[in-house]
C-alpha cells in the first residue's frame, strides 16, 4: 500500500511540474505581442551581425578541404574523449582495458598516417608543375 501512495505522490509532482511549465509557456507566448517592443524603422529587418551591416551575398564558396579538416578534428576529438574516459577508469579496467586502448590508439594512428599520406591534411593547393617531385618556387608578382 505504501508503494501505491508514493507512486501517486510522485505522479502528482510530475503532473504539477508539467502543468506549471505549460501555463508559463502559454503566458510568455500569449503576452509577448502586447508587452514587446514596437519600434519600427527602415533598418529593422536588415541583416545585422556583430555591429556590421552585411554587404553582398551571404553565400561564400568554401573549399571542401575546410570541411574535411573539420571532420578530422571531430574524429580525433572523439578519440580524446575516449582516452579521457579510459584514463579515469584505468585501475578498474586493468590489462584488458590497456590492450583495448592500445589497439584503439594504433588504429587511429594508422588512420592519421593514411590521411596524411593521402593529402587530406594539406591546406595548400597542389603544385601545378609537370614534375611533382621537385618543389615549386613562386615568384612575387610586381605591380607597376
Amino acid at each position: 500500500m505504501d508503494y501505491l501512495i508514493g507512486f501517486s505522490l510522485h505522479t502528482w509532482a510530475v503532473g504539477a511540474f508539467v502543468a506549471t511549465t505549460l501555463v508559463l509557456l502559454g503566458a510568455m507566448l500569449g503576452f509577448s505581442p502586447f508587452l514587446g517592443g514596437r519600434s519600427r524603422g527602415a533598418a529593422k529587418h536588415d541583416a545585422f551581425e556583430s555591429g556590421v551591416v552585411s554587404v553582398g551575398s551571404g553565400r561564400l564558396r568554401i573549399s571542401a578541404q575546410y570541411y574535411l579538416v573539420a571532420m578530422f578534428f571531430v574524429i580525433f576529438d572523439i578519440e580524446a574523449v575516449f582516452l579521457y574516459a579510459w584514463s579515469v577508469s584505468v585501475v578498474s579496467v586493468g590489462w584488458t582495458g590497456f590492450v583495448a586502448v592500445t589497439v584503439f590508439v594504433v588504429v587511429v594512428l594508422i588512420a592519421l598516417v593514411y590521411l596524411w599520406r593521402l593529402g587530406g591534411l594539406d591546406w595548400s593547393p597542389p603544385a601545378r608543375s609537370g614534375n611533382r617531385d621537385l618543389p615549386t618556387l613562386r615568384r612575387p608578382v610586381r605591380v607597376k
